[in-house]
């Protein structure tokens, strides 16, 4: 029973959109009415407001990283195990991605994820952070290197883990973190994805 509340209150933080939070602070139209109709940092980034992006970065990947904290500091005192912080981590990814705040429609789930890794094992967080950045800098497209840190990130788990709940929960998110960038994957393909940089239309 005790689980099941760790589970729902990590749920409920997930939920949290930093997007529409960032977006009601500089009094920016709602990010899923323009560009992607994704309501992440990347979206809120064509608004032009930086400051809006780096506040929802910074708090998607907050919340990720609270909750397993969290978890991982009172799973012991509850009497919970190990299995509690996988439980936590997979709810607070899955929060993000599926609100109830916003009818199930979330985000991508990219930087909550991030923020998971870090709370897990800082250098899980950060193989998958110098992954992004390196495909980042040799093709500078955004959604590629989101996918294959996604890809690598449940072998650096694996790695460091162990075969563990945790990394279990890391395979999930990597998985679903895969098919939320299904159209991005289509325009990889097609040769059509935009690059970091690269000036669009908010609309677009």
């Amino acid at each position: 029973m005790t689980l099941l509340v760790f589970a729902l209150l990590a749920y409920l933080l997930g939920s949290v959109s930093f997007a529409m939070i960032s977006s009601w602070i500089f009094k920016l139209p709602d990010p899923r009415t323009y560009g992607s109709k994704n309501p992440g940092a990347t979206n809120v980034l064509r608004s032009g407001k930086k400051a809006a992006a780096v506040l929802t970065l910074l708090g998607d990947a907050g919340k990720g990283w609270l909750a397993v904290v969290l978890a991982r500091t009172y799973d012991v005192t509850w009497g919970l195990g190990n299995e509690a912080v996988a439980v936590v981590a997979l709810a607070v990814f899955l929060g993000h991605v599926f609100p109830v705040f916003l009818r199930f429609q979330g985000g991508k789930g990219v930087a909550t994820a991030v923020g998971v890794l870090l709370g897990l094992n800082l250098w899980i967080g950060l193989m998958a952070i110098g992954t992004w950045m390196l495909v980042a800098w040799i093709w500078r497209i955004s959604s590629l290197s989101a996918l294959v840190a996604a890809a690598l990130a449940p072998v650096y788990a694996g790695a460091i883990l162990g075969f563990e709940g945790s990394t279990f929960a890391v395979l999930l998110m990597s998985l679903v973190l895969i098919w939320r960038h299904q159209s991005n994957i289509v325009n990889l393909l097609a040769g059509k994805e935009g690059r970091i940089g690269e000036k669009k239309s908010p609309d677009t």
